[in-house]
């Protein structure tokens, strides 16, 4: 099972700074993302949750063999608590940032997650949901 779990603001896509995150919104990018895992014969699961804990207590259920998909937001230059579940669970994550987080204000150029991820795609706008995706598909 792959899970694509998004963070605090990201409920917000297609109307939140779309000169920096572009004009779809997160159901688009699901409904998207859906139907290249029902072609190739995967399941997806989706969850988006502006409360830190809430994404912790997911993740925390997930299984061995699961991957996830996750773009924190904000959390991901804050969240120690968030790092340490990564760290601690055995389900593959990768890291998606909609914009080049190395590119914009210094607050935002360091990822406390990207250490404990797998892999980090950034910069290609919300294709990089999509990457992430073929990524792991080509995995399983």
């Amino acid at each position: 099972m792959i899970h694509v779990v998004n963070g605090p603001n990201l409920n917000l896509l297609g109307q939140r700074e779309p000169e920096i995150y572009g004009t779809r919104t997160l159901k688009e990018i699901c409904e998207e993302l859906e139907e290249s895992a029902f072609c190739n014969s995967v399941q997806i699961s989706f969850f988006q949750s502006n409360h830190e804990g809430e994404i912790i207590d997911y993740l925390q259920k997930l299984k061995a063999k699961d991957s996830v998909i996750l773009n924190a937001g904000g959390l991901a230059h804050t969240s120690v608590s968030l790092r340490d579940c990564i760290a601690a669970i055995d389900a593959e994550v990768v890291e998606v940032h909609i914009s080049n987080i190395t590119a914009r204000e210094t607050f935002r150029q360091t990822s406390l997650l990207s250490p404990v991820c797998k892999g980090v795609i950034m910069g290609l706008g919300t294709d990089v949901y999509r990457v992430a995706l073929e990524w792991l598909i080509e995995r399983e």
